[in-house]
């Protein structure tokens, strides 16, 4: 069966369509979109091949997908502009907003802290379910009673799935609205399909994240983690506790597509997140040219445990990095997500750039992302 692409792009920027179509043929794509500004001006605007397995609904200019940690700088960007409007302090305790989260040993956890990866929360140490997955009250009680597991910015470890309800709740408690809930007023003006909560009346436009390998759905019982400790324990709480944390068994229903976990479970399309970093590179637009530069350099880097490798992180964005680089110029920042997705800007090329797709191979990285940016940085010369 021939793989549809439909779409436009300059004619600059073909080599970028070519590469797209090969990712379909050659590099396993399900189904997926990207889309690219270049100085205020759409260049790349492409969708391709299918919503699901079965091949049977297309790909289209309005499809949604769950993205992973491609949403957490959107996620970030919602607590930054509150320190922009001087609701929450970067140096200021957590604790300032969220008197319930200096329990166990966090009091002097900061604002920064929690969105650079050292709020020595990765992993909530109560036992939780998937029912509690969705109650966004429990969720956020169990992580503020949560024991530091280090103190507080001494150790970087990656909050992969706790950076959704630490961060999320940050907003809340300043902002006194849900996370979803500022997301849509933020992107609205620049119509950016970007969501925190999918409202059951858009979920129609969901494509279903495809697993490659299929990844078993984890049996957790009550002694599942009694023999471990250490780092090893954190690790598997911070994944499994509650055990569809990280979406397995759980991504494609209408629950995990209308949680608020700004973490894992946002939901966008490529040309939402383009244009949300396109308005980043105009100054003032979103933040601050003070606190943006301060939030796309590196606040924190070393080994991360969670991770197994070397990270360096600012205030939730990602600077480039030779092992997850967005495009050749050293001021661009962004974040990946499992599997691929990806959204960054780059102020020295005037490049903003949105990929998202269902196929969800492990790494963040892949052979199609890095394809799709090294055409469009090919065609700019």
């Amino acid at each position: 069966m021939n793989t549809p692409v439909d779409g436009w792009c300059a004619p600059r920027f073909a080599v970028v369509r070519d590469a797209f179509a090969a990712n379909f043929t050659d590099r396993g794509e399900v189904g997926a979109a990207v889309h690219v500004i270049v100085g205020g001006e759409v260049v790349v605007d492409l969708v391709g091949g299918w919503t699901g397995e079965d091949s049977t609904r297309r790909w289209r200019h309005d499809t949604i997908v769950d993205v992973y940690s491609a949403g957490k700088p959107l996620l970030a960007l919602l607590a930054l502009q509150l320190v922009d409007e001087r609701r929450l302090e970067l140096d200021g305790p957590v604790a300032d907003v969220w008197p319930e989260f200096a329990a166990g040993g966090k009091a002097g956890a900061t604002v920064a802290h929690a969105l650079s990866h050292r709020a020595a929360v990765p992993a909530i140490r109560e036992p939780l379910t998937d029912g509690d997955l969705f109650d966004w009250g429990r969720m956020t009680a169990a992580l503020a009673a949560t024991d530091a597991w280090w103190p507080p910015g001494e150790r970087l470890a990656y909050h992969s799935n706790t950076f959704g309800h630490l961060v999320g709740e940050l907003v809340h408690r300043a902002g006194g609205r849900m996370p979803g809930e500022r997301l849509r007023d933020v992107v609205a003006p620049l119509g950016a399909d970007v969501w925190f909560g999918v409202p059951v009346a858009e979920q129609h436009r969901c494509a279903d994240v495809v697993w490659a390998p299929p990844f078993p759905v984890p049996e957790v019982g009550p002694r599942t983690f009694d023999r471990l400790q250490g780092d090893a324990l954190m690790n598997a709480l911070a994944h499994l506790n509650p055990p569809g944390y990280s979406s397995v068994g759980l991504v494609n229903t209408p629950a995990w597509r209308s949680a608020q976990i700004g973490s894992t479970s946002g939901h966008a399309s490529a040309s939402g997140i383009a244009r949300i970093y396109a308005s980043l590179l105009d100054p003032g637009r979103l933040l601050s040219p003070e606190l943006l530069t301060h939030a796309t350099t590196t606040r924190a880097a070393g080994p991360c445990p969670i991770l197994g490798e070397d990270f360096e992180v600012g205030l939730g964005f990602q600077p480039t990095t030779p092992r997850r680089p967005f495009g050749p110029n050293a001021h661009s920042f962004g974040h990946f997500g499992t599997g691929g997705a990806v959204g960054f800007a780059d102020p020295d090329a005037g490049v903003a750039f949105g990929y998202v797709m269902n196929h969800v191979i492990p790494r963040w990285r892949s052979s199609r992302n890095q394809a799709l940016i090294d055409a469009v940085y090919a065609s700019l010369g």
